[in-house]
């Protein structure tokens, strides 16, 4: 089973069903079990051509992507010897039953090194052994699917900010503030001395917002001009031109900086194009800052680092969020859909079981 998407009408999508390709040596088959389904994904679908995300799992029609998630696999088969039947890992999957690989294996667990993937980012190419990973619990097995891809980006964000003294500001203003991202940096940017953090959102999420408390106030979308603080900076995850553009419009000149992260309101992307008060807006490239703390701090530091920050806020996360389980074809193109058109209760996350 592949779950596919037609490139140019993300609306459009289907499902391909085939067994998978015989194994040539030093290849394994994962069978994939499970998955999250957030904005996230979304996300990946809105830039899979400007970001190259439709490369990593080729689909079978050049037309179509296969829509990308983070889960867990097995090995189902395995020709390489370094690689057993039966290794449970998590990583960067297909929204599929299953997913050919070339491991290179490493202390970690394994790469894909397969000829396709060579000059895609290697943050996206690694499939983790539970028995290693610092970060997996069997017990928050769907926290970690729905929310630790998302909060490793939003780490990565908040150590940008931080290493940068928050660019002189002394307000975050972060959009789409219900969206899964913007809760983690807000969590983690709550813990810092000095700044205020912001959350924009709209009128239907705003006493959800309100109630994460990780907030130190809360804006709605129609009242940018209410935006508190001297000089701020702003975390874009929704996406939303026209928000941009009023954000950009009531600092001016006391925009510090101006980071895109997401595409929440992917629809909206394009309004407002045109001239911007303050700074140009920078796209925050999560693997780029990966590499840079890989090389300032070495990879097993970075890892602990993490590791470290994720267990509290796994914690925090499991006393809000609503788990929806859904296994079959008709629910995922369903959830999809949802999530395309912004139709998701904020409090809730959807795991696909495939196992």
């Amino acid at each position: 089973m592949d779950f596919e998407l037609n490139r140019k009408d993300l609306h459009d999508s289907r499902i391909v069903n085939g067994d998978p390709p015989p194994l040539a040596d030093g290849e394994a088959l994962l069978r994939i079990e499970s998955f999250g389904l957030t904005a996230n994904n979304i996300t990946y679908a809105v830039f899979g051509d400007a970001m190259n995300y439709w490369d990593f799992f080729p689909a079978s029609d050049a037309a179509w992507g296969k829509l990308n998630v983070w889960g867990y696999a097995h090995v189902e088969e395995s020709r390489h010897s370094g690689v057993p039947q039966g290794m449970r890992v998590y990583g960067y999957l297909p929204c599929a039953s299953h997913l050919v690989v070339v491991p290179r294996v490493n202390e970690k667990g394994f790469f894909d090194a397969a000829p396709h993937r060579a000059n895609l980012p290697s943050a996206y190419q690694g499939y983790r052994d539970i028995e290693t990973d610092p970060v997996y619990s069997a017990d928050r097995e769907a926290e970690h699917i729905l929310f630790f891809p998302l909060f490793f980006t939003s780490f990565l964000i908040d150590d940008f900010l931080a290493d940068e003294n928050f660019f002189g500001a002394d307000t975050i203003v972060i959009s789409s503030a219900s969206a899964k991202t913007a809760i983690i940096a807000a969590y983690l940017l709550a813990k810092r001395d000095g700044i205020d953090v912001v959350g924009l959102t709209s009128e239907g999420n705003r006493e959800f917002v309100e109630g994460l408390n990780i907030y130190d106030s809360v804006c709605l979308y129609d009242a940018v001009s209410e935006l508190p603080g001297d000089r701020a900076v702003y975390v874009d995850i929704s996406g939303d031109g026209a928000v941009r553009v009023d954000v950009h419009a009531h600092y001016g000149d006391r925009l510090a900086h101006s980071s895109t992260v997401g595409a929440t309101h992917w629809t909206e992307i394009a309004q407002g194009a045109g001239e911007l008060a303050g700074p140009t807006p920078t796209f925050f490239f999560a693997p780029d800052r990966i590499t840079k703390r890989g090389n300032d701090w070495g990879t097993a530091e970075l890892d602990r680092k993490v590791a470290e920050s994720w267990a509290p806020f796994a914690r925090w996360a499991a006393g809000w969020l609503r788990i929806e389980r859904i296994s079959t074809e008709d629910e995922i193109q369903r959830a999809y859909l949802e999530l395309l058109d912004g139709k998701v209760d904020p409090a809730s996350g959807i795991v696909v079981d495939l196992s």
